[in-house]
C-alpha cells in the first residue's frame, strides 16, 4: 500500500514550492501466534474450575436441604409424641 503526501510552501517573495513524498508500506503477513492459544487455554481452564465449584456448591445445597428435611421430620415426630402424651393425660383425668 502506498500513500502520497504533498507539502506546499510559499516563501517571502511569493514563490510557491511543492514537495511530494511517497510512503510505501508493506503489510507483514499475520502469524497465528501462540498468544491467542494461550489466552484460549487459560479461558478454558477458568471455565472448568468455575464449573467444578458450581457443582460443589450444588452438592452443598442438596445436603443442606436434606438436613432441613430431617430436622422437620424430627420435629414432627416430637410433636406426635407430645400429642400422644397429652391425650393419655387427658384420658386418665377423665376416667
Amino acid at each position: 500500500m502506498s500513500e502520497e503526501r504533498t507539502t506546499i510552501t510559499t516563501d517571502e517573495a511569493g514563490n510557491t514550492h511543492s514537495h511530494t513524498t511517497t510512503y510505501l508500506r508493506e503489510d507483514a503477513p499475520r502469524s497465528s501466534g501462540g498468544g491467542v492459544w494461550a489466552i484460549a487455554l487459560m479461558l478454558l481452564v477458568a471455565l472448568l474450575i468455575g464449573g467444578y465449584f458450581v457443582t460443589q456448591m450444588s452438592g452443598a445445597e442438596v445436603t443442606k436441604d436434606n438436613a432441613v428435611a430431617n430436622a422437620a421430620d424430627s420435629v414432627s415426630g416430637a410433636a406426635d409424641q407430645v400429642g400422644d402424651t397429652v391425650k393419655q393425660v387427658g384420658d386418665s383425668v377423665t376416667e
